[in-house]
């Protein structure tokens, strides 16, 4: 019995700990594990090498994926998918867990179509996987960004400033509903609770008519065509300083935290059960701290929940 395994589109802390729960828990079951190099283009290339026990050493506390990643636009092509299959039927791997995002997802179903019994791990610092209340990744990141704003407030306190923190997220504002609540934000941006530029410089002019000597704004990431227009544009018209943060990169990185460890592990061993099983088109999540699994076509079809902590913004903010 063969096994595949990829990490693929954006890397994740935690992708390392859920590679190591799934080679070792397959190993256990039997089977021989083979990690491909850099996501689908690995398939395509039929660059992978054999995992073992020792391969996956020390991984818990490691960022990033040492499997490598890649973003392969070409996959969306069915010739593309038709090859990557007959890859890997050819070597006689027939199983195969893909641990990624979205875009990851639908890779996994087309493969799945094509025979090739794939499972999904939700590996995403966005958080925007529908089905799943939390994705690997997004703790630590939500960790990073938190840390990150601690200081941001204490050099904007002594300047009497408004930061304006940019974080990542994509269409999903969790990293930045959960960062800004946590780190104490007179507002929060983000694409399910859109802010107008007008309300934040009238919210910035009556915090500084209140003599509030500092001010912390946190957007998710492509919400203003500028970010620096607009801090320009908030200096000259609401009486702050405003000085904007872009994160970038930097929250991918990092040690996985506690939660992401356990998450990964959690996910890796169910991942193998499911396979053992022969349930295969299915994504891994956890909803309510139980770890469950859903149809590739369940999570494309359902549309992600608002975070409950926007009832929060009233009461805090």
């Amino acid at each position: 019995m063969k096994l595949g395994i990829i990490t693929s589109g954006g890397d994740a802390p935690g992708m390392n700990v859920a590679v190591r729960a799934v080679v070792r828990y397959a190993i256990k079951n039997g089977f021989e594990v083979y990690g491909y190099k850099d996501g689908y283009k690995g398939i395509l290339e039929n660059n992978f090498e054999r995992l073992y026990n020792r391969s996956v050493s020390g991984l818990l506390n490691k960022g990033g994926t040492i499997l490598g990643t890649s973003r392969v636009p070409e996959f969306l092509n069915s010739s593309v998918q038709l090859k990557a299959a007959q890859n890997m039927k050819d070597f006689g791997i027939t199983n195969l867990i893909a641990i990624g995002g979205d875009g990851t997802y639908h890779g996994a179903y087309e493969l799945d179509k094509l025979g090739i019994n794939v499972v999904g791990i939700p590996g995403t610092i966005d958080n925007d996987v529908a089905l799943t209340d939390f994705t690997l990744g997004f703790h630590t990141a939500l960790n990073t960004i938190n840390e990150a704003v601690d200081k941001l407030r204490d050099t904007s306190s002594s300047h009497k400033r408004c930061a304006i923190v940019e974080v990542m997220g994509r269409n999903c504002g969790d990293l930045a509903i959960y960062a800004g609540i946590c780190g104490g934000a007179e507002m929060i941006n983000t694409p399910e609770n859109r802010l107008k530029k007008e309300d934040v410089i009238e919210k910035l002019k009556k915090m500084k008519n209140e003599d509030r000597s500092y001010a912390l704004f946190i957007t998710t990431e492509k919400m203003y065509d500028n970010l620096a227009d607009f801090a320009h544009e908030i200096t000259e018209k609401s009486g702050f300083h405003a000085v904007p943060t872009v994160l970038g990169y930097i929250q991918r990185g990092g040690s996985p935290s506690s939660e992401d460890r356990l998450l990964g592990t959690q996910m890796g061993i169910y991942a193998v059960e499911l396979v053992v099983k022969g349930i295969h088109g299915v994504a891994v999540g956890i909803r309510n701290t139980k770890i469950v699994h859903d149809s590739f076509l369940d999570v494309f079809a359902t549309k992600r929940k608002k975070s409950k902590l926007y009832d929060l913004l009233e009461e805090v903010s």
